[in-house]
């Protein structure tokens, strides 16, 4: 994991929120929170923040609020780019993704 003391965007949690949703497209607050290993409250704080700042946006999937990387911010090809090399770094991070099952197991699957 990418030492982040000095943290870019304020927070730890704000910048490893950033990073997730860069690395996955687009994400909810209770599975960033199980990717990230933080407090799901910790993450909805840092999303509420980072979406009142501009960098993400939120829209309405059914029951569910997806967040991305707001493709209307102002510098959101630089910020893509800043977000990229920390994440590059982050190879925990990349690996609690990569390990992430996308979409519903067939019902009857075997394990």
């Amino acid at each position: 994991m990418v030492s982040l003391q000095a943290s870019p965007f304020g927070s730890v949690t704000r910048t490893r929120v950033l990073l997730a949703l860069r690395l996955m497209g687009s994400s909810y607050p209770r599975e960033l929170a199980r990717v990230l290993g933080s407090a799901v409250n910790g993450v909805q704080g840092a999303i509420r923040s980072l979406e009142a700042d501009g960098l993400i946006a939120g829209r309405a999937v059914g029951r569910t609020r997806l967040f991305e990387l707001n493709p209307r911010f102002f510098a959101a090809t630089e910020l893509r780019a800043l977000i990229d090399k920390l994440a590059a770094a982050d190879r925990g991070l990349q690996d609690a993704i990569a390990g992430l099952r996308r979409r519903p197991r067939r019902t009857a699957k075997p394990l």
